[in-house]
């Protein structure tokens, strides 16, 4: 099956909620998930076709602060759709890595960052292994979902203060989010992965990782 194509053709192009300059590809009743599913034995939980709380946030804050990022080189760390990265290119980065482990959501943010007119690099992996990258700032959209991984993801972005880069988190306030580590910048009332249509919205917060 050829993934792009069958996102593109099952997925359609909305503005992002609470960042509507920004148009991705999304699930909805349709979409026929459980295609991809049937067709990949390997197939993950496809968290890069929703909306999360933390990644709209960390989006809406670069568009409205850009000097955070115009000019700078930017990863976007566990992109999933892209969003964060797309929106970093619209406030003037010089360029953004968007990186996720999930190969779906590869897929995925480069339909959306050429939807919304903008180049992304993408990487298929899994970074908290690593070294960081070459870049200026690390954008990190709700990778504190669970306590193990929130342990290797701080872990990295130690690695990322030590090579004096710039680390800034959106979250909507999970559970194993290390607080102690975070300044909070902005809070911006939203939705998060699993909101009903119309339901209650989220307080999702930008934090610098300090």
């Amino acid at each position: 099956m050829d993934v792009s194509q069958f996102i593109r053709a099952n997925f359609p192009l909305s503005p992002a909620p609470s960042v509507p300059e920004i148009v991705v590809h999304k699930a909805g009743p349709k979409s026929g998930l459980w295609q991809l599913a049937e067709a990949d034995a390997a197939f993950g939980n496809p968290y890069w076709a929703y909306h999360w709380g933390g990644g709209l946030a960390l989006a809406r804050y670069v568009l409205d602060q850009p000097e955070a990022v115009v000019g700078k080189r930017v990863l976007d760390m566990g992109a999933g759709s892209g969003i964060v990265g797309v929106a970093a290119m619209k406030a003037g980065a010089a360029s953004v890595v968007a990186a996720d482990v999930d190969p779906y959501a590869i897929a995925a943010l480069k339909l959306n960052a050429e939807a919304n007119g903008v180049a992304i690099a993408a990487v298929l992996g899994d970074l908290t292994q690593t070294e960081p990258p070459e870049v200026d700032v690390v954008l990190v959209g709700d990778l504190f979902y669970n306590e193990e991984l929130a342990t290797r993801v701080a872990g990295f972005l130690d690695r990322c203060l030590a090579k004096k880069l710039v680390v800034l988190v959106g979250d909507p306030w999970r559970a194993t989010l290390p607080r102690a580590r975070l300044k909070l910048l902005k809070e911006y009332p939203g939705v998060d992965f699993g909101s009903s249509p119309g339901g209650e919205l989220h307080s999702n917060a930008v934090f610098a990782f300090v």
